[in-house]
């Protein structure tokens, strides 16, 4: 089992440069796990294709669905203290640290290609590249 944030999840699912990538996290790591925060994160990301005419609402509906169906009981609720107390040590958002603290409480990678995040929390956090190497 693996923690993925939100992007790695977009990536899969949204064809486009890291789409690749994000499959073969998956075929190495099917078992994903996420923040319930992830659903809203997701369609922040869908909304803003459709935005841009680069995705259309029943595909919008269509992708949402299936990336919950993907990871429905996979979805994990965070304690708050946890999230406050990597917010307090890091310059990351309360967002990302949710992340960080499922993948501290599961004991497992958080599989992430945000900077920040890897830069801060580097005993948990992992980039895609480097997991797949791993």
């Amino acid at each position: 089992m693996i923690v993925v944030d939100t992007n790695v999840v977009a990536y899969l699912w949204l064809p486009g440069e890291r789409t690749g990538e994000a499959e073969a996290v998956l075929r190495k790591d099917p078992e994903w796990a996420v923040p319930l925060l992830w659903r809203s994160e997701l369609r922040s990301v869908l909304a803003g294709w459709l935005r841009k005419g680069l995705l259309g609402l029943p595909a919008a509906s269509r992708i949402a669905a299936g990336a919950e169906a993907q990871l429905r009981r996979r979805e994990f609720a965070v304690a708050s203290d946890a999230v406050f107390g990597l917010v307090a040590g890091s310059r990351c958002s309360a967002y990302d640290c949710e992340f960080v603290a499922l993948a501290e409480e599961l004991r497992v990678p958080l599989v992430t290609s945000d900077r920040e995040v890897l830069r801060a929390f580097p005993r948990v956090a992992v980039s895609p590249g480097r997991f797949l190497r791993g």
